[in-house]
């Protein structure tokens, strides 16, 4: 089996396995969870969900929102059945969990981006202020959040080894290679027809914003969690990253980033545009409190 239908076959399993409450809410049983991680010991298994529940509290949250804990009633024979502690898991729980998983595992890497995308999916969905916003909003609202998780992306790079400038141009062309389906900063600017003077993330529609957003994050937490070490290694998590997130937009139906239209106005000028139009705005105000 080629390792892009390993990725679409572990991604339908986790689809498969949500279930639905009466509150039409959805939820993950654990056990069903740690038989497609492919943990053959549900006591190792439940290592892992304390490891989850622990990063659940250190992140704030209510450990009771995101874990529930139930039974499982299970045929043992001769009609007879035994009751197994048992979770139900938020998407946000199935996403921890994979996090604190055993990162050999193949399903395990490919469960972290496909829970880590969809749970951002659905906070951006679930987040009424953001779909509020128009699409240049969105666009400036995701750029600078793309240039801060950049800023902590280098940072975990440099932990790495990537050291130099050049290093880290490097760096982040194995991961556009990797999300772009082989195309490099060069490629990606060929591609959208853009001058030498603009950046590709300055060129991004919302949508692309967000596949590049998820791309840094990933990588960062990625090369923090593995212990990654030296540039090499560094290089080569970073196109995986990139690959994965775009297996997963493929295996969605959604559009290749290289597909995506290319905004007719670029990010800064539309940021020239728009803090002129709010001094514009202040100016009108102030004259008319006057």
């Amino acid at each position: 089996m080629r390792e892009t239908e390993v990725v679409v076959k572990h991604h339908h399993t986790f689809d498969e396995m949500k279930k639905q409450s009466e509150q039409m809410e959805e939820y993950w049983r654990a056990r069903d969870l740690q038989e497609a991680l492919e943990y053959a010991s549900w006591d190792k298994f439940k290592r892992v969900i304390l490891r989850a529940i622990t990063a659940c509290e250190n992140s704030n949250q209510l450990v009771e929102n995101h874990f529930s804990q139930v039974g499982k009633l299970v045929d043992i024979g001769s009609g007879s059945f035994r009751e197994l502690s048992d979770y139900e898991l938020s998407r946000y729980a199935c996403y921890l969990i994979v996090q604190n998983a055993d990162p050999r595992k193949s399903v395990v890497a490919n469960g972290q981006t496909y829970f880590a995308i969809q749970t951002r999916r659905q906070e951006l969905k679930d987040d009424e202020q953001f779909q509020r916003l128009k699409e240049d909003e969105k666009r400036l609202f995701l750029r600078n959040e793309v240039r801060e998780h950049n800023k902590h992306l280098v940072k975990a790079a440099q932990e790495a080894g990537v050291e130099t400038h050049l290093d880290f141009a490097i760096f982040q062309n194995h991961g556009y290679r990797g999300l772009y389906g082989g195309l490099d900063t060069q490629g990606i600017h060929r591609r959208k027809g853009l001058k030498r003077s603009q950046k590709i993330l300055d060129s991004m529609g919302s949508t692309e914003l967000a596949a590049n957003l998820f791309r840094a994050t990933q990588t960062e937490e990625k090369l923090k969690r593995d212990g990654i070490k030296g540039k090499r290694k560094a290089n080569e998590t970073h196109f995986e990253v990139g690959k994965k997130v775009r297996e997963t937009i493929e295996e969605l139906g959604g559009t290749m980033p290289e597909d995506l239209p290319t905004p007719k106005e670029d990010l800064k000028k539309l940021e020239r545009r728009v803090k002129s139009e709010e001094k514009k705005k202040r100016r009108i105000e102030e004259g008319d409190s006057t």
